[in-house]
């Protein structure tokens, strides 16, 4: 008897550290914050939702959007969402402000963001550096929409502080700033772009949508959106961040092989922007975004604060240590 007691409490350990019959989460109800969820971006948690991934790990997730990602950030750090869905340059920011926050699954291993310039500027407009003066619309300010034209710009031998960023929403506000002259260019993702493209509104001045058009403008890998968390959270609720990491990491898994049909069929009706074919190409424009491992490598979050650097000096000359930044236990006994 000693000894099957010995093998029970065994196996009990075991399904505790696995992604399969895992002990329930020690916090089941939690709110998650995300800045422009029907954005492709955010794609995973939609399918995670849709497909009920959640309640297959014991989790009722209430989800709560926000405009932009660094209002997500802020709702996490006072305390009204547990998690967040958004950038993972983040995790390194808050680091050099000496907030710990910590990402736990890689949902997208290319940005996926567009910088387009309004088609009356064409031929003006030829490096981001010529956005001098001018206004372009981001997700939010402080948001990776905005990292990422700030180090285009930065690259390009510009000042990113001569700018105006305009925080124009995750949805059909961007279309509409464009559409009614109130910005001169926009950092976005898709079905935003798309749209804007089939409207022939703008031309399209950097695009990391793709692996070559992100090592064209980083150099290599560039890891985007994941799942981030409060260091102590993490501590004190482990079983709760593995069902969540073992949700996103299912959902990564459909979408290995998900045709964009399915996608279109799995997500609600408002994110078409109210044309289902325009939707249909974003997706199809957007897949190759998606992380396949769930795993951040090293040389992407090296990239991820070489971006950052560029247009930061305080962060640039910050002791931050990426390891902290990223953990692969969750996502390990996940898969």
């Amino acid at each position: 008897m000693q000894f099957k007691s010995i093998i029970a409490a065994a196996a009990i350990a075991l399904a505790a550290t696995t992604g399969g019959a895992q002990a329930a989460p020690e916090k089941s109800k939690l709110t998650l914050g995300v800045g422009g969820k029907p954005l492709l971006y955010y794609l995973p948690l939609t399918i995670a939702e849709q497909k009920g991934y959640f309640k297959e790990q014991g989790l009722d997730v209430s989800i709560n959007d926000f405009g932009g990602g660094s209002k997500a950030l802020q709702a996490l750090l006072g305390g009204s969402v547990e998690a967040v869905t958004g950038a993972y340059e983040h995790t390194i920011r808050m680091q050099q402000k000496g907030q710990d926050i910590q990402a736990v699954i890689e949902l997208g291993r290319f940005p996926g963001i567009v910088l387009a310039v309004k088609k009356s500027h064409e031929g003006k407009v030829k490096t981001a550096a010529d956005l001098k003066g001018m206004k372009i619309g981001v997700t939010a300010p402080g948001s990776s929409t905005n990292f990422f034209v700030n180090y285009l710009i930065a690259k390009a031998g510009g000042d990113p502080k001569a700018s105006a960023f305009i925080g124009v929403g995750g949805g059909a506000g961007g279309v509409a700033a464009i559409e009614k002259g109130e910005i001169d260019a926009i950092s976005h993702l898709d079905p935003v772009i798309s749209k804007l493209q089939v409207d022939n509104s703008v031309f399209i001045l950097a695009d990391s949508r793709t692996e070559a058009g992100t090592k064209a403008i980083f150099g290599g890998s560039n890891p985007a959106a994941v799942l981030y968390l409060k260091g102590d959270f993490i501590k004190d609720n482990p079983q709760t961040v593995q069902a969540l990491v073992n949700a996103f990491s299912k959902a990564l898994k459909w979408l290995e092989t998900a045709k964009p049909e399915d996608v279109v069929a799995t997500v609600p009706e408002a994110y078409y922007l109210g044309d289902k074919p325009l939707y249909m190409q974003a997706v199809k424009n957007s897949m190759e975004t998606y992380s396949k491992t769930g795993i951040i490598p090293q040389a992407g979050m090296e990239s991820a604060y070489g971006m950052l650097a560029k247009f930061d000096d305080d962060l640039a000359k910050a002791k931050i240590d990426l390891s902290k930044t990223f953990t692969d236990r969750f996502v390990k006994a996940a898969r």
